[in-house]
């Protein structure tokens, strides 16, 4: 039995604004009730539960009420994906999917401000684990779908909405499943629009960029076991296990690789020097990003392979030095350097150390074309002052399953935030929010965009 979840469109946190159409409305009811619905994926399968489902069977509740059908697949019980396909009138033409996950990190409800499952609306904040990663998109989706069909609106080519399980552990019984054993559900699908990108950053000058994720950078996952002589905690030991494990540890989480201009790379340099009607050096970009406030680390990890210790292990007890030591670090690497990435750690590693890898792989889509134009045109009619700029995104989305299968995916949720509202700092954070005219905004865009594609 799955929950019933009742939608309210406004309460005593909203005003009726009749500048926002149904369609906007909905959208911010949306989200706010999948922020109520507990799809918490803890990769625990004992303490997961149904949220997934709950989710999926409201959406296909809310689906239905205008008289469209979908799908629900579920891999394991509670696990639910949802597939909602508008046929367009020209079925020769390639498909658009639009997608996004209704799962959702654990919170820890003492640490919020606000309860992170309530949907409470604050001087026009949406509160809630998930109003930015990213039910704010899935709410937009269902939105978007109900509206086109409401306005008898049938599109060129086919428009697939998707709504995925697990993203944020491995997408194991999401877009993995789908993309593996389902994939016949993306027939005739040449491109996706997804997390992470689209929303707003106000540049010194007050123009407003909209990073656009072109391309994702890979996984590089390594463990480090380092080798000694154990013995006695209180006898001199030049051969120990811990302090040579140490070493290299901070010789890796200190290091910065070199800068390497991708095409993405150059696209969203050439799209910042426009607005901004500057140079950038290079070898200085560093120093000259710190302008751009809380984009510039986003930028500064896209320039470049990373690596990040996240792990330690090591030792039985206070007075044994142990025989071996291991290391977790978090590598990422850009498309095209995965061999020069292992050459230039294993040398910082150095001898005496095993390095076991772990690998995942990267995706690009074009940074010029059709689709791209019409996301630009889309962000320009909404917000003359915008400008999309593609960039490279150091994380991972389930872009990267539908790559596989031979979808180009870009990452474009988009909202027009204030100056100086972080968004990737709000990804997986304490007291997640998204403004409610953002959400708006994003359902007239993508509205636009879907109207025209």
């Amino acid at each position: 039995m799955h929950k019933t979840i009742i939608t309210h469109l406004t309460d005593d946190t909203d005003a009726y604004d009749p500048a926002v159409s149904l369609a906007e409305t909905e959208a911010v009811g949306f989200v706010r009730d999948l922020i109520r619905i507990r799809s918490v994926n803890t990769g625990d399968p004992a303490t997961i539960g149904d949220g997934e489902a709950q989710a999926a069977y409201y959406i296909t509740g809310k689906l239905a009420e205008v008289g469209l059908s979908a799908t629900v697949i579920e891999p394991v019980p509670g696990r639910a994906n949802v597939i909602c396909r508008l046929k367009g009138r020209a079925p020769e033409l390639p498909g658009l999917l639009l997608h996004a996950h209704l799962d959702v990190v654990p919170a820890q409800e003492e640490e919020w401000s606000v309860p992170p499952f309530a949907g409470e609306i604050r001087d026009g904040m949406l509160y809630g684990r998930g109003a930015v990663d990213m039910k704010n998109m899935a709410g937009i989706m269902l939105a978007l779908a109900r509206s086109l069909v409401r306005d008898g609106f049938k599109p060129e080519r086919d428009i697939l909405f998707m709504w995925f399980a697990d993203e944020e552990h491995g997408s194991v019984y999401g877009s993995q499943w789908l993309t593996e054993q389902e994939s016949h559900l993306f027939e005739g699908v040449s491109e996706a629009i997804s997390e992470v990108g689209g929303f707003s950053v106000t540049l010194p000058n007050g123009k407003r960029a909209y990073p656009l994720a072109t391309a994702e950078k890979g996984v590089a996952r390594m463990k480090l076991t380092a080798r000694g002589t154990a013995g006695h905690g209180a006898v001199i030991n030049d051969d120990n296990a811990i302090t040579r494990l140490a070493a290299a540890v901070l010789r890796l989480g200190t290091h910065r690789f070199a800068v390497q201009r991708t095409p993405h790379i150059e696209a969203l340099i050439s799209g910042l020097e426009s607005l901004l009607d500057t140079r950038f050096d290079m070898e200085h970009i560093d120093e000259q990003l710190e302008a751009l406030g809380s984009f510039a680390p986003v930028i500064r990890s896209s320039l470049r392979n990373t690596i990040n210790p996240t792990m330690l292990n090591a030792g039985y007890r206070r007075n044994v030095i142990p025989s071996s030591a291991e290391a977790i670090l978090d590598g990422r690497i850009l498309p095209g350097a995965k061999e020069a990435f292992v050459r230039e750690v294993e040398e910082i590693v150095g001898p005496g150390i095993d390095v076991e890898w772990t690998f995942g792989w990267t995706i690009e889509a074009p940074v010029e074309g059709p689709l791209m134009d019409l996301m630009r045109a889309a962000i320009e009619k909404e917000d003359p002052n915008g400008t999309v700029v593609p960039y490279l995104l150091p994380g991972g989305s389930d872009n990267k399953l539908l790559s596989k299968i031979g979808i180009a995916g870009y990452g474009f949720v988009p909202m027009q935030v204030p100056a100086g509202f972080d968004v990737w700092g709000l990804f997986h954070a304490v007291d997640e929010r998204v403004p409610v005219a953002a959400l708006h905004f994003g359902v007239r865009v993508l509205t636009g965009l879907l109207r025209n594609c």
